[in-house]
């Protein structure tokens, strides 16, 4: 039986993949094999020596040690358009709020409170409700850097709204270009779409190159009076480089998941609790994913979605002999997949079926034998100086 400890609550939604005749799961369990988390801090210290997998029911993995997940041979999974339609729905409210005095007309009209005549209130709302207008986002340019799951469904959707779209990704996949309507324009740069665009809209990871990305430089480009969304991660924009563009009015609207102290109660910036994600289907659908992907994994070896490790899927033999699985994960070294079938060989075991891996430092292999290794021979692979992790399914 395969044990799963959780942190945080996770949909029941997801937990009810998990057949309770093959796996126990909870948040008492140890020796655990995998962990299934949301956005509960994952430092080294909380990893046990017997887990082969993590799992975070979301798309960002910054709360979890990846790098040294990677050093122990411990695949990091993540769940990316689990949760696409639900920030794509918040990036429209978003744009909305920041194209007119939404919020402030809001707060304006709460503030009368201790009116009771409702012709005096009326007449009062009348009066003022023009220091709240605004304009429409119909006609107007959004810049979309990032055209992943969720910017590729922003796009989409600004465009059904009547809006122009431009987008920037230098790592666009063709998956990713796939998934694009044909009437957004690739940018090649990022400071001409900065230049281009009257709503700039954020959908990036948090990498090394993308720390910071949106900073003094980048904000000089803005035309004068433009918005920032940003509804990927507070690091991508500089904060002393962003209260200066608000400052000058360079930047004339903020709109960000993720308050900041130094921006708190400013007319000019919009803050949410971190709210992209935060709806029952999108909670449902990234513990599903999570759950799926850990079934697959420590049943059958493959791997898909992870952050770490190579994606690798290899259907079971059809072969009536076959019935045992190597999972095996490698330093990306030459000639180390030599030695570990050298092992099989040496044993006199018959290799029906494998595949084999890399990305960047690490390998994977999956390989199906016609009998089950002997604890010997699972030493000696296990003993191959580059070999992190070997195990039988």
């Amino acid at each position: 039986m395969h044990k799963i400890k959780t942190h945080n609550a996770i949909s029941d939604r997801g937990l009810t993949r998990f057949d309770k005749q093959r796996f126990e799961v909870n948040e008492q369990v140890i020796n655990e094999d995998a962990i299934l988390l949301r956005s509960f801090k994952l430092d080294a210290s909380s990893i046990a020596n017997s887990v082969k997998a993590v799992a975070r029911a979301g798309a960002g993995v910054n709360n979890v040690a990846v790098d040294y997940c990677t050093d122990k041979g411990i695949v990091v999974f993540n769940t990316p358009g689990a949760n696409a339609n639900a920030v794509k729905e918040l990036v429209v409210c978003g744009l909305l709020l920041a194209s007119r005095g939404i919020v402030q007309g809001i707060q304006f009209a709460n503030a009368q409170s201790g009116i009771t005549d409702y012709a005096e209130l009326s007449k009062l709302m009348e009066q003022e409700k023009k220091r709240f207008s605004g304009s429409e986002i119909s006609g107007k340019t959004l810049g979309v850097v990032g055209l992943g799951a969720i910017g590729s469904l922003v796009a989409k959707t600004a465009i059904d709204l009547g809006m122009k779209v431009i987008g920037y990704d230098p790592a666009l996949s063709v998956e990713a270009a796939w998934r694009l309507p044909a009437q957004v324009a690739h940018i090649k740069n990022l400071s001409s779409l900065m230049a281009k665009s009257d709503y700039i809209t954020l959908h990036l990871p948090v990498l090394d190159s993308t720390r910071n990305l949106i900073n003094g430089e980048m904000l000089a480009e803005m035309r004068p009076g433009s918005c920032l969304l940003n509804f990927a991660r507070d690091e991508i924009v500089d904060p002393t480089a962003l209260a200066e563009a608000l400052e000058s009015g360079k930047l004339s609207k903020y709109v960000s998941d993720f308050p900041r102290p130094e921006l708190m109660n400013k007319p000019e910036v919009i803050a949410m609790p971190h709210l992209g994600a935060s709806t029952r289907e999108a909670e449902e659908n990234c513990a599903i994913m999570a759950a799926d992907q850990l079934i697959d994994f420590l049943e059958n070896g493959n791997i898909k979605n992870s952050v770490n490790f190579p994606n690798l899927s290899l259907e079971r033999s059809s072969n009536s002999k076959a019935g045992t699985r190597l999972a095996i994960s490698n330093k990306n070294v030459p000639k180390t997949l030599g030695k570990i079938l050298s092992v099989l060989a040496d044993q006199n075991i018959n290799v029906l079926d494998m595949l084999n891996k890399s990305r960047g430092d690490i390998a994977y292999n999956l390989i199906d034998v016609e009998i089950e290794p002997s604890s010997a021979a699972i030493e000696a692979i296990s003993a191959i100086e580059e070999v992190i992790q070997v195990t039988l399914l």
